[in-house]
């Protein structure tokens, strides 16, 4: 499935947040989005997945435009992964995750869902806590739970908006190589924004770096995760190596 970006802007009130915002994500690639506190990296993956309506351009689904497309047809698509969620109604982790079959449920769910949300239990690792009310988990749990709602959904784009933010360095490693292994085998799409620009680096096929609003830079993470990149768009002096094949980062000071 092709998604393709079209000049897209976005306000908050009178308040540019997205300025002519253009691109692509084709078939199995893993796109990171990056910038500092305030670039738009939130505001566009919202606005990709419709949660927030762009005031200007277009967003094309194999050619749809998803301001046409209802939001179960966007949800049979789409896979949408928050930074946090304000969920306060009691449900167990396993129907958290049941949840994301709604789009193909009728009017119950089947034993072939309820197979679906078991595999990707155990997949993330967490069918321990399946039976645990959601609400009591730790929230880095909780957004690893978060995530196999949205693979359950099994969308053909995944939207992941900081899919690591809570986690320990050991689950971030273990849910990224999760998503690149489900992008390559499944042969589906994912937008990944991201701060960790080493994680970036390490399992993303392209990078958008976002300033301002607006698109800073764009390309292979090589070309893209440059000193003079970095200290323009966040104003931090910084060491980038390389390890053989990507680069990696290590922070010097403020500029």
């Amino acid at each position: 499935m092709k998604l393709r970006v079209n000049n897209v802007e976005f306000a908050y009130n009178s308040t540019p947040v997205l300025e002519s915002i253009s691109m692509e994500l084709d078939r199995s690639e893993m796109l990171g989005i990056v910038g500092p506190n305030g670039a738009g990296k939130s505001t566009l993956i919202r606005c990709v997945d419709r949660i927030l309506t762009a005031r200007g351009g277009t967003i094309l689904l194999d050619e749809n435009d998803i301001s046409k497309m209802t939001r179960m047809e966007i949800a049979r698509r789409m896979g949408y992964v928050p930074q946090t969620t304000t969920r306060v109604f009691p449900a167990t982790v396993f129907d958290t995750v049941l949840m994301g079959r709604r789009p193909h449920l009728g009017w119950k769910s089947s034993e072939e869902d309820v197979d679906k949300v078991l595999e990707i239990l155990e997949l993330l690792g967490i069918m321990e806590f399946a039976m645990r009310d959601f609400n009591e988990i730790s929230g880095g749990q909780q957004q690893k739970v978060l995530i196999a709602r949205a693979l359950a959904q099994e969308a053909d784009i995944l939207l992941l908006d900081e899919p690591t933010s809570n986690l320990d360095i050991r689950h971030q490693l273990e849910v990224m190589d999760i998503m690149k292994g489900i992008v390559r085998k499944k042969g589906i799409s994912a937008i990944v924004a991201i701060h960790d620009l080493n994680l970036a680096s390490r399992y993303t096929d392209r990078l958008l770096m976002m300033n301002g609003g607006r698109i800073f830079a764009a390309g292979d993470p090589e070309s893209v995760l440059t000193v003079e990149n970095i200290r323009r768009a966040y104003g931090v002096e910084a060491l980038v190596k390389s390890d053989g094949e990507r680069p990696y980062i290590i922070p010097v000071r403020p500029v």
